[in-house]
């Protein structure tokens, strides 16, 4: 068991004969190709262009495995040694793309760019350990293309994406990221921010009371959470209408419904009742302005009929708590 914590079961890359260099610079090389080619297949739906540059990417990394086979074949034989990446210490490992999921295009670049600086190190290295003269020079090429593989990509990038397809492509992803986590998370803020107005404030005028105030204000916030949370998860499950994961969007929403209602809530912790409920006042204030911004930063909504929608509504549910409380 502590050989396990402490890396026991795992050699150290000092270690590994030239032989095994190679078999682990074969296994990592078609690795990348498989990850590769996943990054295309997922982002082929919206963003083809981009996976396209993925695809020939994909296929050089499959040109450096042959090349690196052929050389096993001529000094060592047929029978290639099975060591991967986690059968060494210290190894950089490669994540699967189910796991760095969503894949959006400037993650996946920022995935790849990196990809290609361990991959460079590695060869680098590797290099340095071997006597063979066509081994250290291949090693020493292979290092160079890895090294000039962003230079690869912004060739097949100008192949692939015009003016035309980045811009298009640009737009699907900001589109995404709007019907995801932008919209449902509006709505959410929204309906925390107005629909908890009233009972809050209803309860702080006709209680005086910050404590119970606050109570209230946190049952309501985190109730209406869950609540728009679980409703935004069963309403749509995102394959037809492209809104992405429900889980996603459910999240989105709740968490934005409780910290819409909390941001008034919060303020009657303070023991002194006009104190709290002033405060209260300014984060009503700045969460309807901010409703209002972000209609207008990203649903495109002109100012003037966010600030009236918003801002209206907001005033018109606070007088009713005001008047309800106060009766």
């Amino acid at each position: 068991m502590f050989g396990r914590f402490a890396g026991g079961n795992r050699r150290s890359f000092s270690s590994l004969s030239e032989q095994e260099i190679l078999g682990l610079a074969i296994s990592s090389e078609e690795d990348d190709a498989r990850i590769y080619r996943a990054y295309a297949e997922a982002l082929a739906p919206d963003f083809p262009h981009s996976a396209a540059v993925f695809e020939e990417m994909a296929v050089e990394e499959d040109g450096h495995r042959a090349a690196l086979i052929e050389l096993h074949r001529k000094r060592f034989g047929e029978r290639i040694p099975l060591i991967r990446r986690e059968h060494v210490r210290g190894y950089y490992s490669r994540k699967p793309d189910w796991l760095v999921r969503p894949l959006g295009v400037e993650h996946v670049r920022a995935q790849v760019k990196s990809m290609e600086e361990e991959s460079f190190r590695f060869y680098t290295e590797a290099a340095k350990r071997t006597e063979d003269a066509a081994t250290r020079k291949l090693l020493g090429d292979l290092a160079a293309a890895e090294q000039g593989h962003e230079k690869l990509a912004g060739e097949l990038e100008q192949k692939h994406l015009s003016a035309e397809a980045k811009e298009e492509e640009t737009g699907t992803e900001r589109r995404q990221f709007i019907l995801t986590y932008v919209q449902p998370g509006l709505a959410g803020l929204m309906d925390g921010s107005v629909s908890t107005l009233a009972p809050i404030f209803a309860a702080a005028f006709a209680t005086g009371d910050t404590w119970q105030t606050f109570l209230v204000g946190l049952a309501a916030s985190l109730g209406a959470g869950i609540s728009m949370g679980f409703t935004e998860v069963a309403s749509d499950d995102g394959v037809i209408s492209g809104r992405g994961s429900p889980i996603k969007r459910g999240l989105t929403t709740g968490i934005m419904t409780a910290l819409g209602g909390l941001g008034h809530a919060l303020p009657y912790l303070i023991p002194h009742f006009w104190t709290a409920t002033i405060t209260a006042f300014v984060v009503v204030f700045i969460e309807l302005w901010a409703i209002a911004f972000i209609q207008n930063r990203y649903m495109e909504t002109p100012w003037s009929r966010a600030t009236f929608q918003v801002v209206l509504g907001g005033a018109l549910v606070f007088a009713t708590g005001m008047l309800i409380g106060s009766a």
